[in-house]
């Protein structure tokens, strides 16, 4: 039986929880529940504290795991990501005193404050700039006011926390993190299910399908409009000037695509959700 870690809380988790039911997989009904067996796919799941996941999977205790890649790098577990989810994206940066930094040069020496030191502490390494890291769980962007740090790195969205907190963002990424599935070392063959139906949720997430009849003089032409993952399905139709299309169109493209098919000359363009896929 594949033993599978899930975030039990924290912005992952949700996400991470509706993904596995959208693949098929038995999950939680309560919130307090830590443990779930689905017999129908022979796989246990375990609902853990999001940071440990990583420690878990890497010793080998389980086979696989969902988690953020920050706290998989931050971990210096042995697991392995083996597939990206697409899913919690995030990014890291460094952030002081309004005026006070330029580049992550001027760090050199000083404090930092983070709830990932060993992330940063990597990053820094391969840059050549030694610091003083201090950890923190929580409330990262107040160290600096509070006198325990000299600047911060952390997560960032729209940079509103930090600036209230007097902080501005200087040098480069540190990370950008989205959610990821690991498996434990030499486990990586069994997840291949569980990535499959895992990839075909971020499929029909990420896709739609695009139906609609076409001109046979326009068919080249409406192929590079909507080209599909390998190509386009072409389909005679009764009136042997026109043939039937079908093909997956990322879902952000939608109404830019319906106005460049219609444009070029086809009609009755129909798109539909996608429930489940397999690419």
């Amino acid at each position: 039986m594949l033993r599978v870690a899930v975030p039990n809380k924290g912005i992952l988790s949700d996400t991470a929880i509706v993904m596995l039911k959208e693949a098929g997989y038995a999950t939680r009904r309560d919130p307090k529940d830590l443990h779930v067996i689905d017999t129908e796919n022979d796989v246990e799941f375990f609902y853990l504290r999001p940071r440990d996941i990583a420690t878990y999977v890497g010793s080998g205790s389980l086979d696989a795991g969902l988690t953020g890649l920050d706290l998989l790098l931050d971990s210096r577990s042995a697991a392995n990501s083996v597939a990206d989810l697409q899913f919690g994206g995030s990014t890291f940066r460094f952030a002081g005193p309004a005026g006070k930094f330029t580049d992550i040069t001027d760090l050199a020496g000083l404090r930092v404050a983070t709830a990932y030191p060993n992330l940063v502490h990597d990053f820094l390494a391969k840059e050549g700039i030694s610091v003083t890291l201090v950890q923190l769980d929580g409330a990262v962007e107040t160290a600096v006011r509070l006198g325990v740090a000299d600047a911060v790195a952390d997560v960032v969205s729209t940079g509103n926390t930090l600036r209230q907190a007097g902080l501005e963002i200087f040098g480069p990424s540190l990370l950008h993190s989205t959610a990821q599935l690991i498996a434990a070392p030499g486990k990586e063959a069994l997840t291949e299910t569980l990535i499959r139906r895992l990839r075909g949720v971020v499929v029909a997430r990420e896709y739609v399908i695009f139906d609609y009849d076409c001109p046979t003089i326009l068919v080249d032409q409406a192929a590079t409009i909507t080209p599909g993952i390998e190509s386009p399905t072409i389909s005679p139709l009764r009136d042997a000037d026109w043939v039937a299309v079908r093909a997956l169109v990322q879902a952000s493209e939608i109404n830019a695509k319906m106005d460049a098919l219609y444009e070029l000359g086809a009609r009755a363009i129909l798109v539909s959700a996608i429930h489940a896929a397999r690419i």
